[in-house]
């Protein structure tokens, strides 16, 4: 299994291209793909116009939209013209509450998708529902990153953060050309369960199934040390010199962890190194 179809989505001609480069990157070393697609969003609120609204204002907003499209098309396409990959620019219109439709329609077929980190500076709010779209609504795993960031084509080290969860599982699966890859993987355990199916060796079936696939693995059981367990994976990969993070996305309600906070949400807000998730 390789990554052949690769997908990065741009919202706006400036700022980072962080994940443009990564998938470029990646689609050189697997002779896949590059699907790029441009956004034009309006991003008025739903609900902000009322039925007297005026016309003129929401074409306004259409014809924004449609100018903001165009010039991020056109800021694809100089960057992708000096490359040497095969590549693919689509280009959508759409309102901020219908980005999940039309992103899991251009998703739904690729094998990875490449984001930015969805929070941050310069980041607008049309980044998050992206990633959400491809995480639940097309079902492909998300390789997201911090700006300035890169995944080595050999990582040395990559942290697995295993729960046990069939989200976790999942992402494991989706990630296997990139723990194949690797020099070294850390199955990573937090406070396994006491009376969890795998308490007298967590992680040690996991760890038969990548070995089996040709990974080099080992099983690294810790203390929830920090209040946060997105702290404690984040400290682990820093001690260990990873490269990169394998976990599962949203455990817990999107919603639930939007108001309380959890180990994705927080994992997509604060990550230091490339994260690549999955549902």
């Amino acid at each position: 299994m390789t990554y052949k179809t690769i997908l990065t989505v741009r919202t706006t001609p400036d700022g980072t291209t962080t994940a443009l480069d990564q998938a470029e990157a990646m689609v050189r070393r697997n002779n896949g793909h590059l699907d790029v697609l441009c956004l034009g969003v309006d991003r008025t609120r739903v609900g902000y116009y009322d039925g007297g609204a005026n016309a003129i204002a929401i074409n306004t907003m259409i014809e924004r939209a449609r100018e903001d499209m165009q010039a991020t098309e056109a800021a694809a396409t100089r960057h992708l013209q000096a490359t040497d990959v095969p590549y693919t620019i689509s280009n959508a219109i759409t309102p901020l509450g219908d980005i999940t439709r039309v992103m899991a329609h251009h998703a739904r077929f690729s094998d990875l998708v490449v984001m930015e980190l969805p929070y941050g500076e310069g980041q607008g709010p049309e980044v998050e529902p992206i990633v959400e779209a491809a995480l639940f609504d097309a079902r492909t795993p998300v390789l997201v990153l911090p700006e300035n960031s890169s995944l080595p084509a050999s990582p040395k080290t990559v942290v697995v953060a295993w729960d046990e969860s069939i989200e976790a599982l999942v992402a494991v699966r989706k990630a296997l050309p990139v723990l194949q890859a690797a020099d070294l993987v850390r199955i990573a355990v937090i406070d396994p369960p006491q009376h969890g199916t795998e308490r007298s060796d967590p992680g040690g079936l996991l760890c038969q199934m990548l070995a089996r696939h040709g990974v080099a693995c080992e099983i690294d059981v810790l203390s929830k040390t920090l209040p946060r367990v997105s702290d404690v994976l984040s400290r682990h990969a820093t001690d260990t010199e990873a490269e990169l993070i394998v976990m599962g996305a949203y455990g817990h309600s999107r919603f639930r962890e939007s108001i309380l906070g959890g180990t994705t949400r927080n994992m997509l807000e604060h990550a230091q190194l490339p994260v690549l998730m999955a549902h």
